[in-house]
């Protein structure tokens, strides 16, 4: 799978792209909002390399630059049916240039068309403000609040 949007490409990880991710992944001050931290490098190698293929089972999603392929985030995406589950990260060093919402909006508009997707559903842990207005800029309507979560969802039909 690979999906190019206008600075980035959404692919599966490979293993070069593991110290970058760990590096961000293990910033627990960045990560604060996250669940997917403070692993191992072998943690990550099998979370992301062998065990990372099944849109079912949950798949972590690589976010690239087009023209020197570093690792700018990473996208998380689970099926349930027609309905798909998504999390989303970008490494500190590109936050707050429009990454994620060009990624989100690729990665929506791939799931609609090649996967049948009816609804997205995101989560966002509550005082993640960022996350939360990227959700509502793209169209996510509030669903709860339960154990510190903030649920979010968009119906593309």
């Amino acid at each position: 799978m690979k999906i190019n949007t206008k600075r980035c490409q959404i692919r599966e990880f490979r293993a070069k792209d593991l110290v970058p991710f760990m590096a961000y992944h293990n910033d627990l001050d960045w990560m604060k909002y996250q669940g997917f931290k403070g692993l191992t490098l072998a943690a990550y190698q099998q979370a992301l390399l062998e065990a990372n293929d099944d849109l079912i089972q949950g798949k972590q999603l690589a976010v690239v630059d087009l023209d020197d392929q570093k690792l700018i985030g990473d996208l998380y995406i689970r099926q349930e049916g027609d309905v798909f589950h998504l999390g989303y990260t970008i490494a500190p060093q590109f936050a707050r240039q429009g990454y994620a919402t060009e990624a989100v909006i690729a990665l929506i508009d791939w799931l609609a068309v090649y996967q049948g997707a009816r609804v997205i559903r995101a989560e966002v842990a509550l005082g993640n403000l960022n996350s939360e207005r990227l959700l509502i800029k793209l169209g996510f309507q509030y669903l709860t609040t339960t154990d510190q979560i903030k649920s979010y969802e968009l119906h593309l039909r």
